[in-house]
C-alpha cells in the first residue's frame, strides 16, 4: 500500500490552530491536522451532535467533506475513494448509532484487506457503561468496532489520538491494510490539545521489507527451471505496477488474478488470463503447473466457487504476513515482505540466470482463454449477454463498480477487461449489498476525469438509493445501470433448490428512471434488447447523474 503526504500541503503550516485560522485548538483540530498532513483531503461521514469538533477545522485545512445519507454509504464511499488514491478512506461518524451504521463498510474493508480509518466520539471519561440514558448511549462502541476491525482504540488525549493515526499509517504502509477505529471521548475531543507540533507531521516512509535473500534465490531457481509456471496475483499485488508484468514476461508465465487483484497486469496483455480464478479451466491450469507463484492472496473459498487449488508443482507464496503462507493452499517456499520489493528481488535474481523453462505457448493460452469465455458464459448465458452489451458502451479507461448482484459476478466480472488496477470496485469475499453506488461516488470524487459506471441489480441498488442525492449534491458525473431481475433472484433460486416455495424474494420495484429524475438526475429505460448498448452509451455521454433501467425479463424472453 502506497501512502504519501500531499506535497502541496505543509505540515508546519498546519501545526497550530492560529496557522489555519481556527480559534479553537482542541483534540479535534489535532486529529484532522495530522490526517491532512498524511495527504487526506476528503472525508466521508455525517455531522452529528457529538462530532462537530471534528468538522470545525475541515474548511481551514482544505479537507472536502462528502456527506452521505447513511453512514454505511460513507464507509463504502470512502473505500471507492481509497482505491483510487492509495490512501486510507476516512469516515467520521457520530457516537453510537452512527458508528454502528458504518461497521458494514468496516467489515468489508477488513475482509478485502483495504485501509480505512473510522473516527467517532464516545461517552465522556467516567461515563463508560453508565447506562443512564445519555444521547446515543451504546454499551461498548469500542468493543463493537473492535470485533470487526483490525484494532479499535479509545484514546485519552489529543496526543494519544494523533499517535493512533501514526500507528494506522504504519499498518497501512508496512502490514496488511485493514480498517482501524479511533474513539475520542467527548471531554477529550472538546478539550485543549496537548499534542506537540512535531507530532502533527506525517512520518516519512522508510524502506519496505525485503524477503530473505537465500529464499529469493531458491525461488528464482525454481521459477527459472519451470516449464509451465503460473502466477496468481491477489489484492496484495495490485500496486506492484510494471515490475509484475516484467516478471511474467521474463518467465513467460500466464497471470491469473483474483477480483481484488484484477488488472495487476493489464488484462490486454498476452500473458493475462484476467480475473477468472473461479473457473474450472483456470483451476486445471494452476493444478497442472510445475511452479505456482502466489502473490498477496489468501485464495479464499468465496473466489473459487467450489473449485480446489491443489498444485502438483512447487508453490511459492509472497505475503507481508507469515501467517498467510499456508492459508488455504500450503506453500513449499515462503517469501515474507512487501510484494513490490520482493518482485523486484526476484527480477534481479532471474536476471543472473538462464531461464530454461518457458514451454507455455501462445496457442495454449488462447485455448485456455477461449475455454474460460465459454465456461463464464455457461454460468448464465443471459447475464453474460447483457453484460457484454453493457460493456460495449463503457469507455476503455472507465472505473467500473459492481455489487453483490448476479449481473456483477455472473456477468461484468468476466466481461470487463481493464488495464489499470483498482478499476473494478467489488467485494468478492464480504459480498455485501449496497456497496456499488456509494463506492462509485467515492471513486468519482477521487478521479473526476475518469468515467465511472456502476452496474448492479435492483436489490443492491435499493440498499443505497438514498445516495442518489449525494451524487447530485456533489455534482458527480456518474452512470448507474440497474439490471432489474425483480428482487433477490439468487436467493429465489436457492429457495427453489431446497424445495422452498419462493418467499420474501420477489420484490416490488419503483419506476427507476422516474425516481432518478425525481432526485435531479437523468433517467433512461431500455424496452427492447437491441437498445441496451446505445442507451448506456447515451447515459454515459449525458453530463451529471444518470440511471439506466434494464428489465432482465426482456432478455430472458428473447433468449428462451
Amino acid at each position: 500500500m502506497t501512502t504519501t503526504s500531499n506535497d502541496n500541503y505543509s505540515a508546519d503550516a498546519a501545526a497550530t490552530a492560529s496557522a489555519v485560522g481556527v480559534d479553537v485548538n482542541n483534540a479535534g483540530l489535532a486529529l484532522m491536522t495530522v490526517l491532512r498532513n498524511y495527504g487526506i483531503d476528503t472525508i466521508f461521514g455525517i455531522p452529528g451532535t457529538h462530532n462537530l469538533e471534528l468538522y470545525r477545522s475541515l474548511s481551514a485545512l482544505g479537507i472536502h467533506p462528502v456527506t452521505t445519507r447513511h453512514e454505511q454509504g460513507a464507509s463504502y464511499g470512502s473505500d471507492g475513494w481509497s482505491q483510487q488514491t492509495g490512501l486510507p478512506g476516512v469516515v467520521i461518524t457520530t457516537s453510537g448509532p452512527g458508528l454502528l451504521n458504518a461497521l458494514s463498510g468496516a467489515g468489508t474493508a477488513y475482509c478485502e484487506s483495504r485501509p480505512m480509518i473510522l473516527i467517532s466520539p464516545g461517552v465522556a471519561e467516567g461515563s463508560e457503561f453508565a447506562d443512564n440514558g445519555a444521547l446515543h448511549e451504546t454499551k461498548d462502541s469500542t468493543g463493537a468496532a473492535g470485533a470487526i476491525v483490525e484494532w479499535s482504540r479509545r484514546v485519552t488525549s489529543a496526543t494519544d489520538a494523533v499517535t493512533a493515526v501514526h500507528d494506522a499509517f504504519e499498518l497501512f504502509r508496512y502490514g496488511r491494510p485493514r480498517p482501524v477505529h479511533i474513539e475520542i471521548p467527548l471531554n477529550v475531543l472538546e478539550s485543549a490539545s496537548d499534542c506537540p507540533e512535531e507530532l502533527l507531521r506525517a512520518r516519512p516512509e522508510r524502506a519496505r521489507a525485503a524477503a530473505d535473500a537465500g529464499a529469493v534465490e531458491r525461488a528464482a531457481e525454481i521459477l527459472a527451471a519451470a516449464a509451465h509456471p503460473v502466477i496468481i496475483a491477489g489484492g496484495g499485488a495490485s500496486r506492484i505496477g510494471s515490475e509484475l508484468t516484467a516478471l511474467a514476461e521474463s518467465l513467460n508465465a500466464p497471470v491469473v488474478t483474483t477480483l481484488n487483484g484484477k488488472a495487476s497486469i493489464p488484462e490486454t496483455h498476452p500473458l493475462s488470463l484476467a480475473s477468472e480464478i473461479r473457473l474450472p479451466v483456470i483451476h486445471e491450469l494452476i493444478n497442472q503447473s510445475d511452479a505456482v507463484l502466489i502473490i498477496g492472496s489468501k485464495l479464499g473459498e468465496a473466489e473459487l466457487w467450489g473449485g480446489v487449488i491443489e498444485p502438483a508443482g512447487t508453490v511459492i507464496r509472497i505475503d507481508v504476513l507469515e501467517s498467510q503462507l499456508n492459508k488455504n493452499v500450503a506453500s513449499d517456499l515462503g517469501l515474507i515482505g512487501d510484494s513490490a520489493v520482493i518482485v523486484g528481488q526476484l527480477r534481479d535474481a532471474l536476471a543472473t540466470r538462464t531461464i530454461t523453462g518457458n514451454a507455455t505457448t501462445a496457442a495454449e493460452l488462447d485455448t485456455v482463454r477461449a475455454t474460460a469465455v465459454r465456461e463464464a458464459q455457461e454460468v448464465s448465458p443471459t447475464l453474460h449477454r447483457v453484460a457484454t452489451m453493457i460493456n460495449e458502451a463503457i469507455p476503455e479507461n472507465a472505473i467500473v463498480a459492481g455489487d453483490s448482484s448476479q449481473i456483477t459476478y455472473f456477468g461484468m466480472a468476466s466481461v470487463v477487461r481493464q488495464v489499470t488496477s483498482h478499476s473494478f470496485l467489488y467485494t468478492p469475499a464480504y459480498a455485501t449489498l449496497g456497496y456499488g453506488l456509494p463506492a462509485t461516488l467515492g471513486a468519482k470524487v477521487a478521479s473526476p476525469d475518469r468515467p465511472v459506471v456502476c452496474v448492479l441489480g435492483d436489490g443492491a441498488l435499493m440498499f443505497a438509493v438514498q445516495e442518489f442525492i449525494t451524487a447530485i449534491e456533489q455534482g458527480l458525473d456518474v452512470t448507474i445501470v440497474c439490471v432489474d431481475n425483480g428482487g433477490y433472484a439468487e436467493i429465489n433460486q436457492n429457495e427453489r433448490d431446497r424445495g422452498i416455495t419462493p418467499v420474501g424474494v420477489v420484490l416490488a420495484q419503483p419506476n427507476w428512471s422516474v425516481l432518478s429524475a425525481a432526485f435531479g438526475g437523468h433517467g433512461f429505460s431500455v424496452t427492447q434488447p437491441e437498445q441496451l448498448t446505445e442507451t448506456v452509451a447515451q447515459a454515459i455521454a449525458t453530463p451529471g447523474f444518470a440511471l439506466v433501467h434494464v428489465p432482465l425479463s426482456i432478455f430472458e424472453a428473447s433468449d428462451s
